[in-house]
């Protein structure tokens, strides 16, 4: 039970911080201002299409450790 919750703590973790790192559908004047920055910092187009799969896994793993431990 407390390795359930622990792990379902980290989970949690992961999906805040998939989805703070992940680049907005609309970049706006943000995205002007940047420039080449965010390729020249490592952040394509892959790295945001494997960053927007390990979120939506995340999140359901969350969803799965939720319901588990809402029903112990």
């Amino acid at each position: 039970m407390i390795i359930l919750k622990v792990i379902h703590l980290l989970v949690a973790l992961a999906v805040i911080v998939g989805v703070l790192m992940q680049s907005g559908k609309s970049a706006g004047l943000s995205g002007v201002i940047d420039g080449g920055a965010t390729t020249f910092f490592g952040k394509s187009k892959g790295l945001d299409a494997k960053l927007s799969k390990f979120t939506t896994v995340a999140a359901i793993v969350f969803m799965i450790t939720s319901l588990i431990l809402a029903f112990l």
